[in-house]
């Protein structure tokens, strides 16, 4: 499906656009006058996790759940708690922040790299290419992994460093999977959907 066809939540459809058209995420900087979808601008970042606001749309998420995209083994083990009515924790840190169901809803449907199980990254998220840990997985080449999902958490934690902002999701309490992201798009037509009603 191409990411113009997809349905944008409302706050989205009113986010600054690059030249062919795609909505730049809230946390994305920008150099030149040009996106750069690959990275996170760390203050952006964290004005998001401190003020509960969307990485994607930049507007508040209410009290309550808060839903990220996950994809390969992490989103396996989450399905595989969940079916087996396990808890799942994963203590582990991620760079990457949370957002409203529909807004995620949405970035995995058009964002070639989470949309796709075959999907590499173009360039590397990390400047310089040096990772570590956290970021080993953000470099030219590396691949989604077999399996996505739109995965709903009961609540986050943040922790702001000089270089990185991190987050840990809790709890979760929606899985929503997929191999090719297309197959969100019910859901996010549902979505939309309630957010009209309200």
């Amino acid at each position: 499906m191409r990411f113009d066809a997809v349905p944008k939540p409302p706050a989205v459809a009113d986010r600054p656009r690059d030249e062919r058209g795609y909505p730049v995420p809230a946390i994305t900087p920008w150099e030149d006058g040009r996106p750069q979808f690959a990275l996170t601008d760390h203050e952006r970042s964290a004005a998001c996790a401190r003020e509960r606001l969307c990485s994607v749309c930049n507007t508040l998420m209410p009290r309550g759940p808060v839903w990220r995209v996950v994809g390969g083994a992490e989103a396996v083990a989450i399905g595989e708690a969940l079916a087996a009515g396990r808890p799942y924790r994963n203590m582990a840190p991620t760079t990457e922040g949370p957002g409203h169901r529909a807004c995620m809803l949405y970035a995995a449907m058009v964002c070639p790299y989470l949309a796709r199980s075959n999907a590499r990254r173009r360039v590397s998220a990390v400047p310089g290419g040096s990772t570590d840990d956290l970021t080993a997985h953000v470099v030219r080449g590396a691949a989604r992994g077999d399996a996505g999902a739109v995965v709903g958490f009961d609540e986050y934690e943040f922790a702001i460093t000089p270089t990185k902002v991190l987050f840990r999701f809790l709890d979760p309490v929606e899985w929503l999977p997929h191999d090719n992201a297309d197959q969100q798009l019910p859901n996010l037509v549902q979505e939309l959907e309630r957010i009209a009603r309200r």
